[in-house]
């Protein structure tokens, strides 16, 4: 192992111990999930945070761009009208810029479920048209497309700049 991947290896974070009750278990899986791509996108070194880094163009900073909007589609009812522009930040948005608005997306998307009380009625959100998914759905969609975009950022991270674990 080399210098440089040794110095950028991170311990990794076991998944969360919560409560056994089936909120406290999806929220606490959710929010491991959110804090692992969070770090995962901290302190990326621009411009490789948004160079494509396989075929399909996908880049870090676009990655956790893109679960912003899916937060604020799910939970707080934004219309998104053109997903794939979602995949990438605006040239103007820093690294920090775009991390602190998914922290902050997340907290708001918490303060909404927090007032969920029950997992099976509709995720109380403003946006008409269509009725809104269950919040045992919704929560359980949103780990597992922040579970899948976490595992892409894990190896474009290493890519940049060898830093591993979560």
């Amino acid at each position: 192992m080399s210098a440089t991947t040794r110095r950028n290896r991170r311990r990794d974070t076991p998944p969360p111990r919560t409560g056994s009750s089936e909120t406290e278990v999806l929220r606490g899986f959710l929010d491991y999930l959110r804090a692992s791509v969070a770090v995962k996108v901290e302190g990326a070194p621009e411009p490789r945070v948004r160079a494509a880094a396989v075929p399909s163009g996908t880049n870090l900073l676009g990655l956790l761009n893109h679960l912003t909007f899916v937060e604020r589609s799910l939970f707080l009812g934004e219309n998104v009208t053109d997903w794939q522009a979602t995949f990438h930040a605006a040239p103007a948005d820093s690294v920090a810029d775009v991390v602190a608005r998914y922290r902050e997306t997340a907290g708001r998307a918490n303060e909404v479920l927090d007032n969920c009380t029950d997992l099976s009625a509709p995720v109380p959100r403003p946006r008409p048209g269509g009725p809104a998914p269950s919040v045992r759905w919704a929560l359980t969609h949103m780990i597992e497309e922040t579970g899948r975009h976490a595992g892409h950022a894990d190896i474009l991270r290493e890519l940049i700049d060898g830093t591993t674990g979560r």
